[in-house]
C-alpha cells in the first residue's frame, strides 16, 4: 500500500514528470523580439561651409582661422614690446644708480676732484643715446600693437568704429619690411624730457655745489673759477662748455617736441572726443581717428608693363587690384615691333597681387616695378592740402 505522506507525493509526482517528457523531442521555441518600427529622424541641415578669406597655392584660411593668427600675432608683439620696454627701464636705472653711487663719492671727501660729476655726466649721456637706440625698438613693435588695438580690436568692440582701410596695407608693409617709425632725433629728444633732463639739472647743481662748497665757500669770482679748472684746461672754459652743453640739451628737448611720429608708448590722449573719428572733407582723419592713424607713410612703387594685350591686362588690374591703369605705346627695337606699355602705381603688398593678374593674361608680359619718391591723387595722397 502506497504511501500517502506529502513527501512520498511530492516524488511520485516529479518522477511521473521526468518520465512522461521526451527530452529528445523537446524543442524550445524560439522568441522573437518584436521589431520596433524606426522612426524616420529629421534631417540635419548641412551647415554651409565657410568661405575662405585667404587663399595660396591651395591653402585655405577661414574667418575664425584668420582671427587665430591675428591673436597669436597680438600676444608675440605684445611680448616684444615688453621686453624692449624692460629694456629701456634698465637704461634709466644705470643712470640713476650710477649718479647716485658718483654723487655720494664726490661729497663724502672733500679732496675728491669735480671731474668725477664731469665723467658722470658723459656716462649719462652714452646711457641717453644707448635708450634713445632701444626706444626706437620698442616703438617698432609698439606700432604694430597699437594698428591691431585700434583697428582690429576696437573695431570689433564697437560696430560704428569701422577700420581705416589702409591699416592692414601698413601692417603687412611693415612686417614684410621692417623700419624704425621714428628718427634718432625724435628718440633722443623724448628721452631727454621723459627721464634724463631730470638727472642732468641733479647732475648741474651737483657740480656747481662741489666746486663751490670743497673745501670752502670761496671768496671770490676768481677763486670760484680757479677751482672749477680741470688740469691744464682753465676754469673759465671749463664753465663756458658747462653752459654749452645744457644750452644745447635744453634748446634740442624743446626742438623735438613737435616730432610726434611715435605712437606705441604714448597713449592716445582722448580729450572730449567720444564720437568716432570720419575723414572730413579735405580727406583727413578728425576726432579720435587723428589721434590713432599712423602718420607713417607707405612705401609706394610704380609698376610698368609691357604685354600685347593690353586691353585684357589692364582690366584684370582695375578688377583685381582697384587700381588705376595708363596705356602707352611703345616700340621694341630688337623686334621691331610695336607694343603696349601699362604704367600702374602700388603699394609693396600689392605686388605679388600684380604678378598674379599679368600671368593670368599675358604669361610673357615683362613686368617692371621701381620705387616711387611719392605719388599724389588716384587713392593716395591728395594733389592739394587745404
Amino acid at each position: 500500500m502506497a504511501c500517502l505522506c506529502k513527501y512520498c507525493h511530492w516524488r511520485r509526482f516529479h518522477a511521473y514528470r521526468a518520465d512522461s517528457i521526451d527530452s529528445s523531442n523537446f524543442t524550445p521555441k524560439e522568441t522573437t523580439m518584436p521589431v520596433k518600427s524606426a522612426k524616420s529622424k529629421p534631417k540635419k541641415e548641412e551647415p554651409v561651409e565657410e568661405q575662405p578669406v585667404w587663399t595660396y597655392r591651395g591653402y585655405h584660411l577661414k574667418t575664425s582661422e584668420f582671427v587665430t593668427a591675428m591673436v597669436h600675432l597680438f600676444r608675440a608683439e605684445i611680448q616684444r614690446a615688453n621686453v624692449w620696454r624692460q629694456r629701456l627701464d634698465t637704461t634709466t636705472n644705470w643712470a640713476v644708480v650710477v649718479t647716485g653711487a658718483t654723487l655720494s663719492i664726490a661729497f663724502s671727501q672733500s679732496n675728491v676732484h669735480h671731474s668725477v660729476v664731469m665723467l658722470n655726466t658723459l656716462l649719462v649721456l652714452w646711457f641717453l643715446f644707448i635708450e634713445a637706440r632701444r626706444y626706437r625698438y620698442y616703438e617698432l613693435w609698439s606700432y604694430r600693437v597699437r594698428l591691431m588695438e585700434t583697428d582690429f580690436y576696437a573695431a570689433m568692440l564697437v560696430p560704428p568704429f569701422h577700420p581705416s582701410p589702409e591699416w592692414a596695407e601698413n601692417l603687412a608693409e611693415n612686417l614684410l619690411t621692417p623700419s624704425f617709425p621714428i628718427s634718432m632725433w625724435e628718440a633722443f629728444g623724448r628721452r631727454l624730457r621723459r627721464n634724463y633732463y631730470w638727472i642732468f639739472l641733479i647732475l648741474l647743481a651737483s657740480w656747481i655745489s662741489k666746486i663751490w662748497l670743497f673745501p670752502e665757500a670761496p671768496k671770490s669770482l676768481a677763486e670760484f673759477m680757479g677751482r672749477a679748472s680741470v688740469g691744464p684746461v682753465p676754469g673759465e672754459v671749463m664753465i663756458g662748455l658747462g653752459i654749452a652743453f645744457y644750452i644745447f640739451l635744453a634748446v634740442f628737448a624743446i626742438a623735438t617736441v613737435n616730432m610726434t611720429k611715435a605712437t606705441g608708448e604714448i597713449l592716445p590722449r582722448f580729450g572730449d572726443e567720444t564720437a568716432p573719428a570720419a575723414l572730413s572733407m579735405e580727406g583727413k582723419h578728425t576726432g579720435l581717428r587723428a589721434l590713432l592713424v599712423p602718420r607713417r607713410r607707405r612705401r609706394q612703387l610704380l609698376a610698368l608693363i609691357i604685354t600685347d594685350k593690353a586691353d585684357t591686362v589692364s582690366n584684370r588690374i582695375m578688377t583685381d587690384l582697384k587700381r588705376g591703369v595708363t596705356a602707352m605705346q611703345g616700340k621694341g627695337m630688337y623686334t621691331g615691333k610695336d607694343r603696349s606699355i601699362l604704367m600702374c602705381a602700388l603699394t609693396i603688398t600689392e605686388v605679388h597681387n600684380l604678378k598674379s593678374a599679368v600671368a593670368k593674361e599675358d604669361p610673357k608680359a615683362v613686368v617692371i616695378v621701381s620705387p616711387a619718391q611719392e605719388v599724389f591723387g588716384g587713392g593716395f595722397a591728395p594733389l592739394e592740402e587745404k
